[in-house]
Formats: structure tokens, C-alpha cells, sequence
């Protein structure tokens, strides 16, 4: 994929609760209205297979997996999920935005359950090579706001969201610190303010960082 044949790779990141979903829509619904195609996408799943690997992940008892197992069947999923839908839409010029990426398993394995930053970084590399977004946004929000916005619309995906308060606490210092580690790449957005002011600002920036 050249720069000029391609379209745009955008991830929204953050804890349980964040509102990603919801600015998923808002930001799709803004780019279509700017012209642009898009597809909008989620990890773990996106794609038939990767979401066979999802219900394994966010459904059922908090000790199915350790934090290596998750971070593999995760990258297996990542890895399908690239090559069914992401590159496709990629190429035929779509921007794609994805309710989650690799830095959501940098945070929750890496930071959350102590996994090695190597075996992270080994695993990118086989399933992504040097392919990267080209914005994230980070919506942070203190963790018992969002482990209670999470609980409101609790479904059958409890897993994550079942761990204990440190495990959350690490997870939000990790996203915090992936976004310092690459200003250039991540935006970090206030998730405790309205649903409209937090879509202005994801629309603010993309615009700013890549002219959408």
C-alpha cells in the first residue's frame, strides 16, 4: 500500500467504560459527512474469524487465560482481523476506524498483567510487521466512572471488566504512558465530558493531525 492509494488508519483506546463505541459512530458519521468512505471495525473480532476469537477473550471466568495466553490469542485475532478487513479497506482507499487496537494489548496484558514488552513486540512483528495507525485517540476517564458507565450496559463480555481495581489502575497508567511515549501518533481525550464535546474534539483533532 503507497501513502497516496491508501486511506486512513484511526484507533480509539481506553479502559472499560471509556465511550468508544459511542465515538466510533460519531466519528464515522463525521468523516462520511467530510466525504470520505469508511469502515468502521473492532478488536478483538472485526472480521468473521476474529470474532470466534473474541468470545473466548471477553466471556467466562476471569482466570480462563493468563495474561501470555490472552496476549497470543489476541495477536491471532489482531492478525485475522488485518487481513480480512482492515488491509482490504485500506486499499480500496476506505478510512477505517477501530474500536481498539494493539496498544489496548500493550495496556491490559502488557501494563495490566505484567507480560514482557518483548513478547509484545515479537508478536506485533508477526502479525502486523511495521504497520501502525496512523492516529489513536485515548479516552481517559477515571476507573470507577468507567467500571460504572460499564456495568449499566452490562451484556455477556464481563471478563475484562471483572478484574480488580489495581489491574484497572495499571491499565489506565498504561495507556497514559503509550500516549507519552508517542505524542505524535496518540491524542489523549477527556472521556468525563459530554458525549458532543468529546466527539468535537476527536473531530478537532483528525482534522489538525490529518486533514480529514
Amino acid at each position: 500500500m503507497t501513502e497516496n492509494a491508501r486511506g486512513r488508519f484511526i484507533t480509539l483506546e481506553g479502559g472499560e467504560g471509556a465511550g468508544k463505541s459511542t465515538q466510533i459512530a460519531r466519528l464515522k458519521a463525521w468523516l462520511e459527512g467530510r466525504g470520505h468512505r469508511v469502515t468502521a471495525t473492532r478488536e478483538p473480532g472485526g472480521s468473521p474469524g476474529a470474532e470466534m476469537i473474541r468470545k473466548l477473550l471477553v466471556e467466562g471466568p476471569v482466570e480462563r487465560w493468563d495474561g501470555t495466553t490472552e496476549a497470543l490469542l489476541h495477536f491471532a485475532a489482531r492478525r485475522e482481523h488485518l487481513r480480512s478487513t482492515v488491509w482490504p479497506a485500506l486499499k480500496r482507499g476506505d478510512w477505517v476506524v477501530s474500536d481498539r487496537f494493539a496498544d489496548s494489548t500493550l495496556a491490559y496484558q502488557g501494563y495490566g498483567h505484567g507480560i514482557e514488552r518483548r513478547i509484545f513486540d515479537q508478536l506485533y512483528e508477526v502479525a502486523a510487521s511495521s504497520f501502525r495507525p496512523d492516529l489513536t485517540f485515548i479516552l481517559d476517564l477515571p476507573i470507577e466512572t468507567g467500571l460504572k458507565r460499564a456495568a449499566e450496559r452490562r451484556g455477556s463480555e464481563t471478563r475484562y471488566e471483572s478484574l480488580p481495581h489495581d489491574f484497572h489502575a495499571r491499565v489506565r497508567s498504561g495507556f497514559l504512558e503509550i500516549a507519552a511515549r508517542d505524542p505524535k501518533r496518540c491524542v489523549v481525550i477527556d472521556a468525563t465530558g459530554t458525549v458532543d464535546a468529546i466527539a468535537q474534539a476527536i473531530a478537532d483533532a483528525a482534522r489538525d493531525r490529518l486533514g480529514a
